[in-house]
């Protein structure tokens, strides 16, 4: 299955530019473009999970939240008949 894929243009410190140079003559990528790609799906992913935690940080002081986790942890606390079936 083709990516459909468009060309886009960035400025980009001449340090990071050097490196990406030398990994490519050291063979480490398929390409300029993928390394890119990668680099990006990579940072992409983290600040997802950093918003992510942040959310989750602020939920944990969250009075509603908090009383929610634990009204449903009660009701999982004493397994019914059909449970208790399953686990004998």
């Amino acid at each position: 299955m083709r990516r459909t894929t468009r060309k886009a243009t960035f400025s980009l410190d001449t340090q990071v530019l050097a490196a990406l140079d030398d990994a490519m003559a050291k063979g480490l990528a398929r390409s300029k473009n993928s390394l890119v790609e990668q680099a990006l799906q990579n940072e992409l992913r983290e600040l997802q999970k950093e918003a992510r935690r942040k959310l989750w940080e602020q939920g944990s002081r969250d009075s509603l939240l908090l009383k929610d986790v634990q009204d449903v942890e009660a009701e999982f606390e004493t397994p019914d008949a059909e449970t208790a079936r399953r686990i004998a």
